[in-house]
């Protein structure tokens, strides 16, 4: 029998037989109602879950960062993803007078200038307004997965998020790529033409490159940062500084 989780100490065990990703959304929803949600940035892993979600629920409660700086096939794909599927996906900006003062301070390209700096326009730009939403939640779902980098490796399907106070729902935390792209293919799922130019990881677009195939899958993002530095805040158990 699942275990349900009543407490941080619980986050762990919860998933443990639920191997199976629709599966352990689908629990999530019966836990959770509408105080848990997917946070999107329309990566293939993201849509993937919008996917499973929309099998499992005409209103899946969704949202994304809108950083000010995405590419236009990011808002595109957004698009396609609320057609598609006849859902709102709930988009999300940062303080007006917060990025203000950050440009003032530091200038429009803050984040090529040191790792704090652009850490902190993550944190603005993201981690701000990630957080007022999280507030309203009990559990958040991601596409995580631990195939994606060295600061993800020790993913699991459910964790315990300290910094936020609430559960976090990782379902494809064990997933390959081969896995996610033969989903996509299979269900015919929207998906950013940027993964078709060479981006496997997309974010804003002063900050990703395409890739090499030898390369890896997070290698275009914050390229000219050590790999061990490559998180914008919002999955760090740090990210409240």
């Amino acid at each position: 029998m699942t275990k349900l989780i009543e407490t941080p100490c619980d986050a762990l065990v919860w998933a443990a037989d639920l191997h199976d990703a629709e599966r352990l959304l689908s629990t999530a929803l019966e836990r959770f109602g509408d105080k848990v949600a997917l946070a999107t940035s329309v990566s293939a892993e993201d849509q993937v879950v919008t996917d499973l979600l929309c099998h499992l629920t005409q209103r899946p409660r969704i949202f994304t960062l809108d950083t000010g700086r995405l590419p236009q096939e990011t808002y595109d794909t957004i698009a396609a993803t609320e057609e598609r599927y006849g859902i709102r996906i709930k988009v999300l900006f940062p303080d007006c007078a917060e990025v203000r003062a950050m440009v003032d301070e530091h200038g429009l390209n803050l984040f090529h200038k040191s790792v704090e700096l652009r850490r902190r326009c993550c944190y603005v730009r993201k981690v701000l307004p990630l957080r007022r939403e999280l507030a309203t939640l009990k559990a958040w779902i991601t596409g995580l997965r631990r195939e994606q980098t060295l600061t993800r490796a020790g993913v699991e399907r459910v964790e315990w998020d300290e910094a936020n106070g609430l559960v976090k729902i990782n379902p494809l935390a064990d997933w390959d790529t081969q896995q996610v792209w033969d989903y996509i293919r299979e269900h015919d799922v929207p998906y950013n033409p940027l993964h078709d130019r060479g981006y496997p990881s997309i974010g804003c677009a002063p900050c990703t490159r395409a890739v090499r195939c030898t390369e890896e899958l997070r290698a275009g993002r914050w390229w000219w940062e050590a790999p061990e530095h490559k998180e914008c805040g919002l999955h760090r158990a740090d990210q409240r500084r």
